[in-house]
């Protein structure tokens, strides 16, 4: 048995005011615009992001890509 999981609430600003950081300073550490910072941040959107925008912000946060977001138990299946 495992445990599966969805993608829950958004950690980037908690991890963000825990550094001192702003979403704009994020952005031009990272190379990406404000807007999709601020997007992930809201969870707007249909879908979280990509494993190489996740892994970059991650280590410009100095965290895992895991703490980047609240992670939600779905339920128990067998394999």
């Amino acid at each position: 048995m495992f445990t599966t999981y969805k993608v829950g609430r958004c950690r980037i600003q908690e991890l963000l005011d825990a550094k001192g950081m702003t979403q704009q300073e994020l952005a031009a550490k990272t190379g990406m615009s404000k807007s999709f910072i601020n997007d992930k941040v809201r969870n707007r959107g249909s879908h979280g992001m990509w494993i190489d925008s996740a892994k970059t912000i991650a280590t410009v946060l100095d965290c895992t890509i895991d703490e980047l977001y609240e992670w939600l138990p779905e339920g128990k299946s067998e394999r």
